[in-house]
């Protein structure tokens, strides 16, 4: 099915249910599991490139963690929303639904993430390797939407971050806001974009809760294979893909089945998944700045 061309934003009611208020917060952080927890602090040069450390939420309270991302410059995302807090996500996914139906996309697969972000924090320029609805649920945040063609996301670093071999920040030049569209975030409002569109965030000076969910439909599930396969392709062999937009859906099928075969034989190393933890919540030791 079609996914959006352009961005497009939508009102909705989760925020008036009392889901992120700081008790709720609190209770949630409490009994949360810690697998389940991404917690970045980024730092930027006077040309926006971005430096990433990693932290750990150790043996900090709710209470603790709320009050050191309000005081901090965290950016903490909680995976899993739809197994963890259904209390959350059921309200969310119905609202994503009603959403997807107006956008006529049909997913085959949804997850979602619950962001708490500091005021004044800002999350680099990236892409999202599946199609996303952001729903905002409070504070004011900007999003800056980019175009999704080869002089904002080239291909080649589009498959190392699909392949997992970097992570999702790219390269990023101030003369690309010239082309975002700007959307300043309220709560009670969801935004969606075209497939890895690149976007970046900044928080407007205050506290922010927002849930992210990922949707997969069968068009981003080949997509994501075909751009796999092509990169193992690039980078084992030296070949130069063809654009993925010139690459018929059938060829991405094709592809996507090749990929399936590359991940069982451990042909692109994950390179991100033992990224190092340098600081800990609750233990004095907060990042640099």
């Amino acid at each position: 099915m079609p996914l959006p061309s352009e961005p497009r934003v939508f009102d909705h009611q989760v925020h008036t249910l009392g889901l992120a208020t700081d008790e709720a917060l609190t209770a949630l952080l409490d009994r949360y599991p810690e697998e389940l927890f991404d917690i970045n602090a980024y730092s930027y040069d006077e040309e926006g490139q971005v430096s990433l450390e990693t932290g750990s939420r150790g043996r900090a309270d709710g209470a603790t963690i709320l009050a050191e991302i309000k005081a901090g410059r965290l950016w903490v995302n909680l995976r899993d929303v739809q197994d963890a807090h259904p209390e959350l996500w059921t309200p969310i996914h119905e609202a994503f639904q009603a959403n997807a139906r107006a956008l006529g996309v049909t997913p085959i697969r949804t997850t979602g993430q619950l962001i708490l972000s500091s005021p004044g924090t800002k999350v680099p320029y990236h892409f999202d390797a599946a199609g996303v609805m952001l729903f905002h649920l409070r504070g004011r945040k900007r999003l800056f939407v980019y175009p999704p063609d080869e002089a904002h996301l080239p291909q080649a670093e589009m498959e190392q971050v699909i392949m997992r071999t970097t992570t999702e920040e790219l390269t990023y030049r101030r003369a690309f806001d010239a082309d975002a569209q700007v959307f300043d975030m309220e709560a009670g409002q969801a935004l969606t974009w075209p497939l890895y569109a690149p976007h970046r965030v900044e928080n407007l000076e205050v506290f922010n809760v927002s849930v992210s969910l990922d949707f997969q439909t069968w068009e981003t599930r080949l997509t994501r294979g075909a751009h796999f396969a092509n990169g193992v392709m690039r980078q084992r062999w030296g070949r130069r893909p063809a654009a993925m937009g010139q690459t018929p859906m059938a060829a991405r099928a094709a592809l996507w089945a090749c990929s399936l075969a590359m991940k069982k034989a451990n042909m692109a190393e994950n390179r991100i998944k033992d990224f190092e933890r340098s600081f800990e919540l609750g233990a004095g030791r907060q990042p640099a700045a």
